[in-house]
């Protein structure tokens, strides 16, 4: 596919700058904090602010920046949108293409280059940004940053490495020279690690990258062509829905399955002969692990690093993160201790990167620990789950204002909604009903029903269901506003 075969092209003269945050993987060795409807960019450091904010401010705050582009999963478009929201007024415009499975990064970096190509033109430089990496050094970052720029402008496909610290088994490897790239090197075992530390000649790869759009698309068309091609077809296809400063690109789930799941290392980088790197010290750390994350922590003077309330006696070397319970702990050292409302994780520090075993083992058995907390995010707000046993469960349900669920049906429960804190506007079969606090409303199995918010504080309610079979996919939906019919 040449590019001339890419339609909808305008270019543009000025240059501009697009960040572009891929914001996709589960985070396996960060279970129980980390779930698939949870993934890693959404967790909390000591400070409130999650991963995905961070790179978000990052990205927005950078000079000659005019949009913020994230690839992500469709099921937390919404999720994400409220993160960024958080951070205070949004700035710039906001693009989202929501994949509907995840295929690697080659198919998501394909997917944001056609569509920074079509939009922007070929002189665009796009900035390539992970959601859930930590940088410390802002000034250094943007430093960074707009060397990288320079580069791409003279069509180099350009890295950011990091000065190593010590010698990293979990990191991927750039050896350069001066701002060429001599190879990329698979994640090496310790005294492979250690040599090239000791030889000044290697540098972390941190997963980002800059360069033009036309340097993405004609090295994509010579390396990956298939995944090009696939994806083009997949944007041809897909919807695309645009208003209030944002816009929001559904691919296509029949023909985005077609584009290999390969990453963008495989597919580009190990391949082109334009790599270009970037050596940077700018405070970088992937958290690739609970021992990363407890890194970020102050340790007391026996070496213990506590978010949370816990009780030591004689304890050394432990990292206790607790956020609903009390944590007591006798005559241990070198322990992980992660407590959640659901989960509790123990484990041996130098074992931290076999969590994902146990994420694997819970996946296999279909437990639902390895894709969701008990507190469950969707579109209008959230549940939590507070109780369920044979044939009952207990919800508490919290809706945003302005916010409602589907229209709905359940074949094989009912449910009692006991209004807790708000008003509540109800469609229960053929009634319409407001439900102040304190008062109830019965929906027998079979019976369509619609919950909304029509204040303007949060409705809080408590959901009582009964029946034979409980499950979440119980719902039939005859209207949505988030397009889940």
């Amino acid at each position: 596919m040449g590019l001339t075969a890419v339609p909808n092209f305008s270019q543009r003269l000025v240059m501009q700058l697009i960040p572009v945050i891929l914001s996709g993987g589960a985070g396996t060795r960060l279970w129980p904090v980390s779930r698939e409807l949870h993934p890693k960019p959404f967790i909390r450091l000591s400070d409130g602010q999650s991963l995905l904010q961070k790179s978000f401010l990052r990205a927005k705050g950078l000079p000659g920046a005019v949009e913020v582009l994230t690839v992500t999963n469709r099921d937390l478009f919404f999720k994400t949108a409220d993160e960024y929201r958080e951070t205070g007024e949004i700035t710039l415009p906001l693009g989202f293409i929501l994949e509907p499975e995840g295929r690697n990064t080659a198919p998501a970096f394909a997917a944001a280059a056609l569509t920074v190509f079509k939009t922007y033109g070929p002189k665009a430089i796009m900035l390539f940004l992970t959601a859930d990496h930590l940088i410390s050094d802002l000034p250094a970052f943007t430093e960074a940053v707009q060397l990288a720029v320079k580069l791409a402008e003279k069509g180099r496909v350009t890295t950011f490495g990091i000065h190593p610290e010590a010698p990293e088994t979990g990191y991927g490897y750039i050896e350069a020279d001066g701002n060429d790239v001599t190879r990329f090197v698979e994640k090496p075992d310790l005294k492979t690690a250690q040599a090239y530390v000791d030889s000044g000649k290697y540098l972390w790869n941190s997963g980002m990258f800059c360069m033009t759009a036309e340097t993405a698309m004609v090295e994509l068309e010579r390396y990956a062509p298939e995944v090009l091609a696939a994806v083009n077809k997949t944007l041809e296809v897909s919807t695309r829905v645009e208003g209030s400063g944002q816009y929001q690109i559904e691919l296509d789930q029949k023909t985005f399955a077609k584009a290999e799941n390969i990453s963008i290392d495989y597919a580009l980088m190990e391949k082109t002969k334009l790599a270009a790197v970037i050596s940077c010290s700018i405070g970088w750390s992937d958290i690739g692990s609970w021992n990363a994350l407890g890194d970020l922590i102050k340790p007391d003077a026996s070496g213990n690093s506590i978010e949370g309330e816990a009780f030591l006696h004689d304890v050394k070397n432990c990292f206790i993160q607790a956020d609903d319970r009390i944590i007591a702990a006798v005559g241990v050292e070198n322990l992980i201790v992660i407590d959640t409302p659901d989960a509790l994780l123990i484990a041996d520090k130098n074992r931290s990167q076999d969590v994902k075993q146990i994420v694997g083992q819970l996946k296999k058995i279909g437990h639902e620990a390895y894709r969701l907390h008990r507190t469950v995010h969707r579109p209008w707000g959230t549940y939590t789950v507070l109780e369920e046993g044979p044939n009952f469960k207990m919800k508490r349900i919290v809706v945003k204002p302005g916010a409602s669920l589907s229209l709905q049906m359940h074949h094989h429960r009912s449910e009692h909604w006991i209004v807790v804190d708000g008003m509540a506007k109800v469609i229960n079969g053929e009634r319409d009903l407001l439900i102040a606090t304190n008062e109830s409303t019965f929906i027998p199995a079979g019976h369509k029903h619609r919950l909304e918010n029509p204040g303007k504080i949060d409705l809080v309610l408590i959901e009582v269901q009964s029946g034979g079979y409980l499950g979440e996919d119980d719902i039939v939906r005859f209207e949505d506003h988030y397009g889940r019919v």
